[in-house]
């Protein structure tokens, strides 16, 4: 399984005050996307970064732009991010009266469509859209902060959304978020998560060495 292993560093960990050459350095150290969550202090309690933070990090990187949207009404939203240089786009079921409407428009932009759930949000919520989506993004803390507690609990989660991709024959990717660390990304795996997200870790751990901490993740 490790082979087919991503990691999609969140910059959320990252020195702010230099954004950019943080962006190039996951590339140069082997990142497989870069993570970019979005918050409105709204959905979520929180404010991160915007369209325009996204479109001048554009051109430093041809790296795949995983951008979660944890804000609502999400499709107020949808054409600037894209615009912006968001190639996956990550939105969630309870930011949006018409799921399919959602989806619609991130495919009318040409994007990937990702959808996430919460710790609490059930697998039910999704599960009709699957079939029409490119990525399940399973979040395992509360959104809204980084450097949180993993949740165990989402696994079981986890686990059964990975049955019915499989049980479809989709290729439909499975992503997980929240305090994903060394002594628990083999765990995910293990539920079937094929791409990991990591900040805290990635960026803190052996004295922030990107390199070797986003290959101990992707091996372990």
């Amino acid at each position: 399984m490790s082979g087919l292993i991503k990691i999609s560093p969140s910059i959320l960990s990252a020195d702010f005050s230099k954004l950019g050459s943080e962006v190039i350095s996951l590339e140069k150290a082997g990142a497989d996307y870069i993570h970019i969550d979005v918050m409105d202090g709204h959905f979520v309690p929180n404010l991160t970064i915007g369209p325009e933070v996204i479109k001048k990090l554009r051109p430093l990187t041809e790296k795949v732009f995983d951008v979660h949207l944890m804000i609502s009404p999400v499709d107020n939203f949808i054409k600037d991010f894209a615009d912006a240089g968001a190639d996956i786009i990550t939105f969630h079921p309870e930011a949006t009266s018409d799921v399919s409407k959602t989806i619609k428009l991130i495919r009318e932009r040409n994007k990937k469509v990702g959808i996430s759930l919460k710790p609490k949000s059930k697998v039910e919520l999704i599960e009709d859209y699957l079939d029409k989506i490119d990525l399940v993004l399973i979040m395992s803390v509360e959104p809204g902060f980084g450097g949180q507690k993993f949740m165990p609990e989402v696994l079981e989660k986890t686990k059964i959304i990975r049955d019915l991709i499989d049980k479809k024959n989709l290729k439909v990717d499975l992503e997980i978020d929240g305090g994903i660390n060394f002594e628990n990304c083999s765990r995910v795996k293990d539920a079937g998560v094929n791409i990991l997200v990591s900040g805290s870790t990635i960026f803190k751990e052996n004295k922030g060495d990107l390199k070797k901490n986003i290959e101990i993740l992707r091996n372990s």
